[in-house]
């Protein structure tokens, strides 16, 4: 398990942010990116997407609450052995909860790497 601060781990999550295509950060909408410790449910998941996929919407979608994209900071220390490894990880669970939000499934993020 590596150790790292809130504000490291919330930085690095901003890098990963960073390393996403331009035209695809333009196209998401109405979407939050959050860092919590763990999730209260099930607390060895990494990251989770909740709201309605890009795909999804429809003109009934106006109005609504933002999307929320949530990166679980101790699961991922957890499961990693140095700060390289979880910078990696972090940055693929980031993209994997991106990849929810434009309504890609997880089968498809696995055959992308991003899983």
């Amino acid at each position: 398990m590596v150790r790292v601060s809130r504000e490291r781990f919330e930085e690095w999550v901003g890098d990963a942010l960073d390393d996403v295509p331009e035209e695809l950060m333009l196209a998401m909408s109405n979407v939050v990116i959050l860092v919590r410790d763990q999730n209260p449910d099930n607390p060895h998941l990494l990251g989770l997407y909740e709201g309605v996929a890009l795909t999804r919407r429809d003109t009934h979608y106006a109005g609504a609450l933002p999307d929320a994209i949530t990166i679980y900071r101790q699961p991922l220390m957890a499961m990693c052995a140095t700060e390289e490894q979880l910078r990696r990880e972090i940055r693929v669970t980031v993209l994997h909860e991106i990849g929810h939000h434009f309504g890609i499934d997880d089968q498809r993020l696995h055959e992308l790497g991003w899983a």
